[in-house]
């Protein structure tokens, strides 16, 4: 069975010019990509400034985005957390608001040994909802290589993985070894990832393109190599953005850009050079040639 099918967005968390939560507008946000047509929303990832938020404006933006979905399409929530014992609060917290899954980063302050990695997820698995496991070896210590997931896959609701590691073979071996879903992490193997057998995408720049993320996600997944890539090659440049350590900056620009501006990044992230936002702008004017209709 299928869980997580097609394009779950990690959604930014919008702030206001003074660096407050502007709830109003992720309601807005969460009800326009719904329409759009995303199939899932995923709130306080590394994205949404997870660790930037007090405890009380984490369960707000939680309980907000759960609310506005009102179950037309599942909300999986970030659970990540300086101790085990805190993630698993996140984790009952999301399922006391009625959340659908957890995605879940493995220990984050420290290079944790095997078994705490294990400790860690069979803790998270206790909570009762199907759950992700976040593989980023690029900005967090621990790399879920495919052993490791297939021994964490023995726990009953550890059932997927986002895979961030930028390395398309990864999907192959994690499919062939473990049987987890796979869902692409990073943007810039949105094509290649459902090509090679992923069955969802944890997207970022579809924060200002939804629905051209979902069209691009569809015809891969459908094996339409020639129509996929032409979409592809257009938004590539942009889907860089998502595997760079300032993404967050930068996908706030492009929503910007849209017409759906969402604020400032909280400090430590500071605004990006001018340099940095001509790139982009350069690179959303070729993305938004030509829209999905």
């Amino acid at each position: 069975m299928i869980r997580f099918p097609g394009v779950h967005v990690a959604i930014v968390t919008p702030f206001t010019n003074d660096y407050e939560v502007d709830y109003q507008k992720l309601e807005e946000l969460c009800n326009w990509l719904i329409e759009e047509g995303v199939d899932g929303l995923v709130p306080v990832g590394s994205l949404g400034e997870y660790a930037t938020l007090t405890a009380e404006e984490r369960a707000k933006v939680v309980e907000t985005v759960v609310k506005a979905a009102n179950k037309r399409v599942p909300v999986t929530v970030g659970t990540g957390a300086p101790s085990t014992k805190q993630a698993v609060s996140w984790a009952q917290h999301a399922k006391d608001c009625g959340a659908d899954a957890l995605m879940a980063l493995p220990p984050i302050n420290y290079r944790p040994l095997r078994n705490e990695v294990v400790a860690h997820y069979e803790a998270l698995s206790s909570v009762g909802l199907p759950i992700i496991a976040y593989n980023n070896p690029l900005d967090y210590p621990t790399d879920l290589t495919p052993d490791l997931l297939n021994e964490i896959a023995q726990f009953e609701n550890v059932v997927a993985v986002k895979e961030f590691s930028g390395d398309i073979r990864r999907v192959h071996k994690i499919l062939e070894e473990t049987d987890l879903e796979v869902l692409i992490g990073v943007d810039n193997l949105a094509m290649e990832g459902p090509l090679c057998g992923a069955t969802g995408w944890i997207a970022g720049v579809p924060n200002a393109f939804p629905r051209e993320g979902v069209e691009l996600f569809r015809l891969a997944r459908e094996g339409k190599v020639k129509e996929a890539t032409e979409l592809y090659r257009r938004f590539l440049p942009l889907f860089e953005f998502d595997a760079n350590p300032q993404l967050v900056q930068s996908i706030k620009y492009m929503m910007e850009l849209v017409g759906k501006p969402m604020g400032p990044t909280r400090p430590p992230r500071l605004p990006l050079t001018d340099e940095s936002y001509e790139a982009v702008k350069k690179a959303f004017d070729r993305a938004a040639q030509q829209l999905v209709q």
